[in-house]
């Protein structure tokens, strides 16, 4: 990503030559006249006006990796000055301060009964599911605790603050938290069978989360507009940065990795971009990255953080549903978490609300996208329904 701070004459003409494009060809792409680009050989250091400016800067954007790079070499030795000092930013990594949220859920059923009974009451999400909240008493965790939905799945939340000097650094911290954070999720939520269903005894089987889905919220750093996005598309989609082929040894890519994903501007092809007013978010299949700032009127983080604890419950339960039926067995629920339990969440989820914000819908919209969700419940509503018409 390359910004221009003053595009005048010369710039346009350079960008044109980048492009290797005639004059009438480099009119047609920006979508003006032929006699303004010939009016900048005329009168190249003229400062363009701020329209021109804003239609240089999307042209551009617009071009090739290879077309910005040459585009920033060549401005950087026609003014005799170094990339940095020429008004080019190029976005590189920074150090920078998250705050994680990992969610932790599993299917625990009819078990469960006691510890919805014992957990402190908390309001429904926008899928409307009837959820209690317990302790999580994780040691380390800036906050944990666990989310206990009627429907059948108990959902582990830690809270964790991380101060890294690079993406890659946190990109290793996360992938090897993975499994102490699951094996952790699954002791609790042991002890709070044994505690309050089995008296102590041994449960059998002990709960197991089957995965880790995780919200970053970007606070701490140094990027402009230039670095802000391909930082919070690599906070969603981190797998791009570290070799995961061993789960018990994850390594970085390699040195050079990153630096060339914020060169390029690098974005996944399967992320989808949000808007929160005047702060910016992606949302992608493993994870969501947001970046607040402070404005009354922004989406939240809370936001975000009410929507995916009911996505992800969701997520668990259709999940245990299509497992069985994999397993050749008939899905078998409770009547009041059927089919029609189902059918309701996912009209909860897909439809606007009056009072919802077009920041909030376009947020609810890219997660629903991305983590597919909306496929799972029509599939498991219609397992549901054939099995228990």
């Amino acid at each position: 990503m390359i910004a221009v701070d003053r595009w005048t004459g010369e710039e346009g003409l350079l960008l044109r030559s980048v492009k290797r494009q005639s004059v009438r060809e480099f009119a047609e792409t920006l979508g003006i006249s032929p006699r303004t680009v010939s009016h900048w050989r005329e009168n190249p250091t003229r400062e363009c006006r701020p329209a021109m400016a804003q239609i240089l800067d999307a042209a551009l954007a617009r071009s090739t990796p290879e077309e910005q790079e040459s585009f920033r070499l060549r401005l950087a030795a026609m003014r005799g000055e170094t990339a940095s000092s020429a008004g080019i930013e190029i976005a590189q990594p920074a150090p920078c301060t998250v705050v994680s949220y990992k969610f932790l859920p599993v299917y625990l059923g009819e078990r469960l009964g006691p510890l919805y009974a014992a957990g402190a009451p908390r309001p429904s999400g926008p899928g409307g599911l009837e959820q209690r909240v317990l302790s999580g008493e994780h040691r380390t965790a800036h906050a944990s605790t666990v989310h206990v939905f009627a429907c059948g799945i108990a959902l582990a939340l830690l809270e964790e603050h991380q101060r890294v000097d690079s993406l890659t650094e946190l990109a290793l911290w996360r992938y090897r938290s993975y499994l102490t954070d699951r094996a952790w999720a699954g002791q609790r939520m042991t002890h709070l069978l044994e505690q309050h269903i089995s008296a102590g005894k041994a449960v059998n089987p002990s709960p197991d989360p089957e995965y880790v889905l995780s919200v970053y919220e970007l606070r701490d750093h140094s990027w402009t507009k230039a670095g802000l996005d391909p930082a919070l598309q690599l906070l969603t989609t981190p797998s791009v940065l570290v070799n995961r082929q061993d789960p018990e040894n994850i390594r970085p890519l390699g040195a050079g990795v990153e630096d060339a994903k914020f060169r390029d501007g690098w974005e996944h092809p399967e992320a989808v971009a949000f808007d929160g007013g005047a702060s910016r978010g992606v949302a992608g299949w493993s994870g969501v990255s947001y970046h607040p700032k402070p404005d009354e009127r922004a989406l939240t983080t809370s936001q975000i953080l009410a929507l995916e604890l009911d996505v992800q419950a969701l997520w668990a339960l259709s999940s245990h549903i299509l497992s069985m039926i994999e397993e050749g067995q008939d899905p078998v629920m409770p009547p009041a978490f059927g089919w029609r339990f189902l059918r309701g969440a996912y009209v909860r989820l897909t439809t606007a609300r009056p009072t919802e914000t077009a920041q909030h819908r376009v947020m609810r919209e890219a997660i629903l996208a991305t983590s597919e969700l909306p496929d799972r419940l029509r599939a498991a509503q219609d397992a549901l329904r054939d099995s228990n018409p």
